[in-house]
């Protein structure tokens, strides 16, 4: 038997109102920039958990990497607004040898410590970045979006 759930949005008659009183370009620029104030949480959290698996033996860190980026060419052809939290690393395969590069390094293996291989224990720090965060995203996200809807309206 499946689940159910209920569940109830409080005050989304007087967002939606503020929002009919502003220009949609108003809108999306509020968005962007709650967004990206909501996905810090989650970018915040990752690099909190990458450090627990960063090698402190080497000077490339992970939770060096760890970046927040807007996703822009899928803005200019639908109009969505969203933004990625990954690893920085260079494209291709893993270099033979795989020097260190000191601080700000390249870690290119960061996806086989996430999801781990036939030898190593997956160690994900990416994955539960999101998962334990959520509520706050969500919360973080309609507080600072309610403010920007107050701004362009004063």
């Amino acid at each position: 038997m499946a689940a159910q759930f209920d569940f109830s949005l409080i005050g989304l008659k007087e967002v939606k109102a503020k929002m009919n009183k502003v220009t949609q370009a108003v809108v999306d620029d509020g968005t962007r920039i709650a967004l990206r104030k909501a996905a810090g949480i989650v970018k915040r959290a990752a690099q909190e958990n990458a450090q627990a698996v960063d090698d402190p033996t080497t000077g490339r860190k992970i939770r060096d990497n760890i970046t927040l980026q807007f996703a822009s060419k899928l803005n200019r052809k639908n109009g969505v607004i969203m933004y990625r939290v990954g690893v920085a690393t260079n494209r291709g395969r893993i270099p033979t040898p795989n020097a260190d590069e000191g601080a700000r390094g390249n870690t290119p293996h960061w996806h086989l410590v996430e999801f781990g291989t036939e030898h190593a224990q997956a160690q994900p720090f990416m994955r539960p970045a999101l998962a334990n965060n959520i509520n706050p995203v969500i919360d973080k996200f309609v507080t600072e979006f309610e403010k920007e809807l107050d701004k362009a309206l004063s």
